[in-house]
């Protein structure tokens, strides 16, 4: 050890002393622990305080701050000057707390969370547009669909070649003539959606324009979730031949949604039964039904309620507002 001990302090390098003094390098530079009250050795190789703010200064030097320790540290070499190791330079700025993204980053704004409630129909829609396969590979059209969040009533689905603002608005148009204006509407944040002409004409109406989050699908559920029930429907071909082709079962598939097809989330009434303040009637209708089964069969019904299934809501929502703890929050 006294070898190797001599060779250190002339300059040699540990792993050639080590190796001269026949001995294992790890255990050449092992200290034992020192007793209470004895100094430990400092390590030969250890920068002083003085080189150690010198390389400080360097890595926060207008120059590198941008950098991290690897580029700087070849810069330096390319410039003829060396301070210290890559991981040297890492261990000083660990230690005056400064290991992080060093370069200046964007700082994106939080979005507001869409909250938008519908107790009625008429009151918030809800739109957005899906491709549909056409005639080769590659070639698409465009279905527009707007929905009434309440009533889950389909107001509108146009298809077109492409996708633009001015088709957009012409739905609109056309759509607030028959139903009526609602309060809102809300989409996704695609350029049609985005565009200045579909803002224009909400803002002319004052009609609040509502945006999903950027990559958040869940701001838009009704619109995606319509989507797929278009898309895994059985009767949906694999492609269409011609844009009448997909027109014309776009309008039939919507006939069929809106008037024939029993929906979960609204007491498994239609659409239009919702839509058109009919269900309330085909609400007591059912009751009277299951009044006469349960008089007939009491012993096949746990409760006097009807089916919860058959209830419907009072209230639909995106993104469902935080209700006080004392307020009931409709279901």
């Amino acid at each position: 050890m006294a070898a190797y001990r001599d060779l250190t302090a002339v300059g040699v390098s540990t792993r050639d002393a080590a190796d001269l003094a026949g001995v294992p390098r790890s255990t050449a530079m092992y200290t034992p622990r020192t007793r209470a009250g004895s100094t430990r050795a400092v390590p030969v190789n250890k920068l002083s305080g003085q080189e150690r703010a010198r390389v400080l200064q360097t890595l926060n030097h207008p120059r590198f701050v941008d950098l991290p320790p690897v580029q700087i540290y070849a810069q330096l070499l390319d410039e003829d000057t060396y301070y210290c190791s890559i991981s040297t330079m890492y261990r000083i700025l660990g230690e005056n707390q400064q290991v992080k993204e060093r370069r200046r980053l964007a700082r994106h704004p939080a979005r507001t969370v869409p909250e938008l409630v519908a107790t009625a129909p008429g009151q918030v829609y809800t739109w957005d547009i899906t491709k549909l396969a056409g005639p080769v590979k590659g070639k698409y059209f465009d279905c527009y669909v707007m929905i009434d969040i309440f009533s889950r009533y389909i107001v509108g689905a146009h298809v077109h070649h492409g996708e633009t603002g001015v088709l957009a608005q012409e739905m609109m148009k056309e759509i607030f003539t028959i139903h009526g204006q609602p309060h809102v509407v809300h989409a996704d944040r695609g350029t049609s959606m985005t565009s200045k002409t579909v803002a224009a004409l909400l803002a002319d109406l004052e009609i609040t324009r509502s945006h999903s989050r950027p990559r958040v699908s869940n701001d838009n559920p009704y619109s995606e979730s319509w989507f797929k029930t278009l898309k895994y429907a059985p009767v949906f071909p694999e492609r269409f031949a011609t844009i009448g082709d997909a027109r014309a079962f776009m309008n039939d598939f919507v006939e069929g949604y809106n008037h024939t097809h029993r929906h979960t989330g609204i007491g498994l009434n239609t659409p239009a039964d919702v839509h058109y303040g009919l269900a309330a009637i085909k609400a007591r209708t059912r009751a009277s039904t299951l009044a006469k089964a349960r008089a007939s069969n009491p012993e096949r019904f746990t409760t006097n309620n009807g089916p919860k299934i058959l209830s419907i809501p009072n209230a639909a929502w995106i993104n469902q507002p935080a209700k006080p703890d004392d307020e009931p929050v409709a279901a």
